[in-house]
């Protein structure tokens, strides 16, 4: 058992063979087909193409060994920035020349049954120790919102408009055919910040608090019943006492992780 962390109850670790990868399109399927309202997939489980280029990591009860979480991991460089799962819906040419290696986190999940704070630690110490041994300079993904309307978001999306977009030289432009342009739409206007943060998915939460920022623009996924931003966090712009609680989390509960792991090994 690849054990990447422990914290308490849980543990995270890389997926060893078919049958975790299996496993973690099983929770996929709960969560965003069964729960999320995605179209429907064959067989209870929710595949795609880029499974088998990803290293998956799941997040599981020590004890018992129940799947709580998982998401996936795709390596890439500049060159290879169009062949990323957020690609297909973002034009990601500027970041072609981001100086330095990056990794695309996708199709994060939590079991809607745990309502336990920790997974999401676990989860994120786990990123934090595979940044840290592969020397990856940008993580980046899409973070979604639950169904394709935004007015229920309006106060995030302005909050996002006004104080995340991402830097001009890496910013995404449009590539959808559908597309939200709330930076257009709502304008610079700054919302009631309770709200908005509410309306924010927790993990959008977790990198907008780590420095992360987010295309102008959200995309209309109707075969995952989402709207999702593209989300970038550039790990040298990390503030300091974040960056160190992170790393905290990721060195009390460490357990090894191999040097140079990427994905393709299932």
């Amino acid at each position: 058992m690849n054990v990447t962390l422990r914290r308490g109850r849980y543990l995270a670790r890389y997926a060893g063979d078919a049958a975790d990868l299996r496993a973690a399109q099983r929770l996929r399927h709960l969560c965003f087909v069964e729960r999320g309202g995605a179209v429907p997939r064959a067989g209870g489980i929710e595949a795609d193409a880029f499974d088998a280029r990803c290293q998956h990591v799941l997040v599981e009860e020590s004890r018992s060994g129940r799947l709580v979480a998982c998401f996936r991991l795709l390596p890439v460089t500049g060159a290879g920035i169009g062949g990323t799962y957020s690609a297909q819906h973002y034009d990601l040419g500027a970041l072609a020349d981001f100086p330095g290696p990056m990794v695309e986190m996708g199709r994060f999940c939590i079991d809607p049954a745990v309502q336990d704070a920790d997974v999401l630690r676990v989860a994120w110490g786990a990123v934090a120790n595979y940044v840290d041994a592969t020397g990856v300079g940008l993580l980046f993904g899409c973070s979604s919102f639950a169904g394709t309307q935004a007015l229920p978001y309006h106060d995030a999306f302005s909050l996002l408009a006004a104080r995340y977009a991402a830097p001009r030289r890496w910013r995404p432009e449009v590539r959808a055919a559908e597309v939200f342009r709330y930076a257009e739409v709502l304008g610079p206007g700054l919302p009631d910040l309770r709200p908005a943060m509410a309306q924010m998915p927790p993990l959008l939460r977790s990198y907008l608090a780590m420095g992360g920022w987010v295309s102008d623009h959200a995309v209309v996924d109707r075969d995952m019943n989402t709207l999702h931003v593209f989300t970038g966090l550039e790990i040298a712009a990390i503030p300091p006492a974040r960056a160190r609680a992170l790393r905290a989390v990721a060195e009390e509960g460490h357990a090894g992780i191999p040097a140079g792991a990427s994905g393709g090994d299932i």
